[in-house]
């Protein structure tokens, strides 16, 4: 552990919740500041039927745990099923997605290693509520490391 990391606990009402992109809040548990960089933890409540576009992230690995739902991954070219319990690993430079497949919100706790996506979050966040222009998404994606690849799951993939 470098010097300036220490050692800390969240408790489940902590944390500084935004808006999230994919139809519910976002709560950031874990901070870059709170690791020394080292990795950042979200929890993530995804609207039925909802996911982000594909995209790819050039410098973290990402990681989910789905608490509570059923969702599906795409991975490169691959469908993931991930009924709650599941755990997902995807290394960076890998093209992802996913969906909740369940009738009601689920929820992840999303673990991005080194730390530092969640300004992309806090920066969707502060977007003006309603639909989102793509070209800005996109925007925000490329400003945090990450391109969109193609579109989210439930258009690619219809069930």
């Amino acid at each position: 552990m470098s010097a300036s990391a220490k050692v800390f606990v969240v408790l489940a009402e902590e944390g500084t919740t935004v808006r999230g992109p994919v139809g519910g809040p976002t709560t950031i548990k874990i901070r870059s500041e709170d690791t020394d960089g080292s990795f950042a933890l979200l929890e993530n409540v995804i609207a039925p039927g909802e996911g982000p576009p594909l995209h790819v992230h050039g410098g973290e690995d990402e990681m989910w745990y789905v608490l509570d739902g059923h969702f599906r991954f795409r991975v490169d070219e691959r469908i993931l099923d991930a009924p709650a319990g599941s755990f997902v690993f995807v290394p960076r430079g890998t093209a992802h997605c996913l969906q909740n497949m369940s009738d009601a919100p689920a929820r992840l706790m999303v673990i991005f290693t080194p730390a530092g996506m969640e300004r992309f979050f806090e920066e969707h966040a502060a977007l003006p509520a309603g639909p989102i222009d793509p070209a800005v998404y996109r925007e925000i994606a490329r400003r945090s490391g990450m391109s969109v690849a193609g579109p989210p799951l439930a258009e690619s993939d219809p069930l």
